[in-house]
């Protein structure tokens, strides 16, 4: 048999082989292997930067029913995924290439790690044969991303894919979820291997044992002043629906953790308010005076307890009752909790939901009055304030309000800007809420871009400050390429304005590091094909809402910058009201 023959057999036992495998066992590259695991695990979209080293990856996309939306920078496209695993319950998924696009990506790590939102990050790495060697763009992996994520593995074998990227997914939403780093070496990508797909690893939910319902029940009982805290992350609609009914049933109080007023209806009778910052001085005392502290999804954390000092006193001032602890939670222990709970339930919000959600008192509950109480409290608070200024964002976001849809997505990023979304929408059911709790600006309109990528027709709000919106404003191309239409409204006051409160409260006066000169934003909007308009009184803001929203429902993009007078910091506040709160503080001139 000549050579030419022998290769000849050879290729037609290679063919036979293959067609007698199973479909999911062809040989396929490693590029292929893993954008079919994708599919296998229900992703529709991801969101990255392309690079040189995870082109089989691209290839693959190229018939794949998996969507990319390529992005303008990695910052951006992470944020993306973040807000799609926000948004869905689901991993969000980025890729990017080694080096500096890994390291752009890590902001929305450390918002995904604090956020508890599950993202699985792919990263392009150097050929395995380039490790440790200082090749061009060589990126330790762990070193980078090991304090911020759940889990960091590279994939070094093809045929090994399938069971990594199975693990990725399950990691990262499980317990109490988080990012997942997965480095994808250039030369294994282009590998090819026999592997049969992996499907997804079911996601355990705990459970609440009869024992614990009892122990809740008989906590309830003694209880006079008892609050619900619900936070955190792994919410279903079923899980909202099943402990706003318990609470309702009970007339429980329900106030919500930071930027986690998705989670219950803001006109609900028992919704108490925001336990985030900017939240009023009354409830955060009435988080201090609960004799029993009920906490669904997360643990009193560092903004919730005003830096760890709520829920110091062991005792409940008024009445002298000791204060009781639950906790309900996807993972044990939670991180930086530091107060004792008494008791501990390991469950998901959905499953503690279905066990609870049929519950009933046996008769009048004794803190109903002061439900109510917390109720009006929270009304007076909400309540419009007025600016006496050419623009009154007051206003404007009752203007705003009165006009969201009733499942509307609303977005935004870090500021004093966002205390007016936060202080005076109604976030009613069915609405969502993305916003990072980990304090990180540029995050608001790649969200946006990813909501309305994510769930198409459905409005989504986007909220922004200037110094925020520069941070990523160049996502709005990528929002224009894809058709996603948000509406962005961005407060132009010409400072980095949380810096700013807290520099006029240290040191009046004494202006430095916070001074922004500004772009034309609404050019800046039209530059990339968006709709823009400028709004600088109270009057031009409804007509301007209205021609922006006829062209978001037209599938365009729109955008509206408010100017606000100078000076203007938060609802309430300008720099002239801080100055004056400090003198009369000093014993000074007003």
């Amino acid at each position: 048999m000549t050579r030419r023959e022998h290769q000849a057999r050879e290729q037609h036992e290679q063919e036979q082989h293959e067609q007698e495998q199973p479909e999911e066992q062809l040989l396929r590259t490693g590029g292929q292997i893993l954008v079919d695991q994708l599919a296998a695990h229900g992703v529709g979209t991801v969101f990255g930067v392309p690079g040189e080293s995870y082109l089989e990856v691209l290839d693959a996309l190229h018939d794949s029913s998996v969507r990319m939306v390529v992005c303008r920078q990695e910052g951006g496209a992470a944020y993306m995924a973040e807000a799609t695993g926000k948004l869905t319950g689901r991993p969000g998924v980025c890729f990017t290439t080694r080096g500096p696009g890994a390291a752009n990506a890590l902001v929305a790590l450390h918002t995904a790690d604090q956020d508890a939102t599950p993202l699985v990050l792919f990263v392009g790495l150097v050929p395995r044969g380039h490790t440790g060697r200082a090749g061009f763009q060589e990126f330790d992996l762990r070193g980078t991303f090991g304090a911020h994520a759940k889990l960091v593995e590279t994939a070094d074998e093809a045929a090994r894919l399938p069971e990594i990227t199975a693990r990725a997914f399950a990691v990262a939403a499980g317990g109490r979820p988080g990012p997942v780093v997965v480095g994808l070496p250039e030369d294994m990508l282009t590998d090819t291997a026999h592997a049969a797909d992996a499907q997804p690893l079911p996601v355990p939910e705990g459970a609440v044992s009869p024992d614990q319902l009892g122990s809740l029940e008989a906590l309830l009982a003694q209880a006079v002043r008892p609050l619900v805290v619900l936070g955190g992350s792994r919410w279903t609609e079923d899980a909202r629906r099943d402990v706003r009914a318990w609470a309702e049933a009970w007339s429980l109080p329900v106030a919500v953790d930071f930027r986690c007023q998705d989670l219950i209806p803001g006109d609900s009778d028992i919704f108490a308010g925001n336990l985030g910052y900017g939240r009023p001085t009354a409830l955060a005392e009435r988080l201090g005076s609960a004799d029993l502290l009920i906490c669904v999804g997360a643990a009193p954390g560092d903004v919730t307890t005003d830096g760890y000092t709520r829920l110091d006193r062991p005792e409940e001032p008024e009445a002298g009752l000791p204060r009781r602890i639950v906790h309900v939670l996807p993972d044990w222990p939670p991180p930086g909790a530091w107060h004792r709970c008494d008791l501990p339930v390991l469950a998901s919000p959905a499953a503690f939901g279905r066990a609870v959600a049929g519950l009933r008192p046996a008769g009048p509950v004794a803190w109903a009055e002061t439900t109510r109480a917390d109720r009006a409290a929270h009304l007076e608070f909400r309540r419009t304030l007025h600016d006496p200024e050419p623009l009154d964002l007051g206003a404007v976001f009752a203007t705003l309000d009165a006009r969201l849809d009733a499942d509307a997505v609303v977005t935004f990023g870090a500021g004093n800007y966002a205390l007016w979304a936060q202080r005076f929408l109604t976030y009613r059911d069915g609405m969502r809420q993305l916003a990072p709790r980990n304090g990180s600006m540029g995050y608001g309109l790649p969200a946006g871009v990813a909501a309305a990528v994510t769930m198409p027709g459905r409005q989504v709000v986007t909220f922004a400050g200037d110094g925020c919106f520069l941070m990523n404003g160049q996502e709005l191309s990528t929002g224009l390429a894809e058709g996603a239409a948000p509406l962005v409204l961005v407060v132009d006051n010409g400072t980095y304005g949380t810096i700013r409160k807290h520099q006029e409260l240290a040191h009046p006066g004494r202006v430095s590091g916070t001074d922004l000169v500004n772009p034309d934003f609404a050019a800046y909007a039209r530059a990339f094909g968006a709709h823009g308009e400028t709004v600088c009184a109270t009057g031009e803001f409804a007509p301007a809402l209205e021609r922006a929203l006829v062209n978001c429902r037209a599938g365009r993009a729109a955008l509206i910058a408010l100017r606000p007078s100078e000076g203007r910091l938060a609802p309430g506040m300008t720099v002239a009201s801080l100055r004056e709160a400090a003198a009369r503080e000093a014993g000074g001139p007003r």
